[in-house]
């Protein structure tokens, strides 16, 4: 008589197994949400491909993001493709490699108390961001849809969304990020030329909430442009 099979271990045991303690229950969370919010980007067309980076705050002390894994497809993020990064970018959690662009998520963490930063591709940043680089930014003026973001009380606000030169050495981008947020306190996001939105909250439901608006002022521009041509 044949001996039946072990069952494989079920998906509610497997994640057991993952959520061992308190600290790996809380970078799954955490991964869950980023990855929830990265499938919304994709559906919006914000994150096609393998484009963009999401983070989020696990600790300050010591430092450590739960990060997305480099190469990954947004439209498909699952939290086991989320890395565990210390201060440096070395990973201390996950399988995988993060983006170089992760020193960047650390300059603005450490650059503004951000406890989520994200990282966006639309075709309007990349647009916008080409565009008015000779301006060295994007002034946003004059729009009700400023109100969502933080701390902003009236349409009247002029929010500056800076233009930096792009580079493929992260390092010196990542200096001229942090200097580029001491130098301009206060803004909501900035963009690198030709290639990407940065914006940041305290929270991911803030950060989120900053992508959303920003990217309907870019849209409201591009479309404004093309009317009055």
């Amino acid at each position: 008589m044949k001996k039946p099979k072990p069952r494989s271990k079920s998906l509610s045991a497997q994640r057991g197994a993952r959520l061992s303690s308190p600290k790996a229950e809380h970078f799954f969370k955490i991964a869950q949400s980023l990855a929830e919010t990265g499938k919304g980007f994709y559906s919006r067309g914000w994150a096609l491909g393998t484009s963009g980076n999401f983070s989020a705050v696990i600790s300050r002390e010591p430092l450590r993001l739960a990060v997305t894994s480099t190469g990954l497809d947004k439209g498909k993020l699952t939290p086991d493709q989320f890395l565990e990064i210390d201060g440096t970018s070395s990973v201390v959690r996950g399988a995988g490699r993060p983006s170089a662009e992760a020193l960047l998520h650390l300059a603005v963490v450490r650059g503004v108390n951000a406890g989520a930063v994200l990282h966006t591709h639309s075709v309007l940043s990349t647009v916008l961001s080409g565009t008015h680089a000779a301006e060295g930014g994007i002034a946003l003026e004059g729009y009700e849809m400023l109100k969502g973001l933080e701390g902003v009380r009236t349409h009247k606000h002029r929010e500056w969304l800076p233009i930096l030169e792009n580079s493929q050495d992260m390092t010196e981008l990542a200096e001229r990020d942090a200097s580029t947020l001491r130098e301009l306190p206060g803004i909501h996001g900035f963009l690198l030329r030709e290639h990407v939105l940065y914006t940041w909250g305290a929270s991911l439901q803030e950060a989120k909430r900053h992508v959303e608006i920003l990217e309907f002022l870019m849209e409201v521009l591009v479309r404004a442009g093309a009317a009055r041509t």
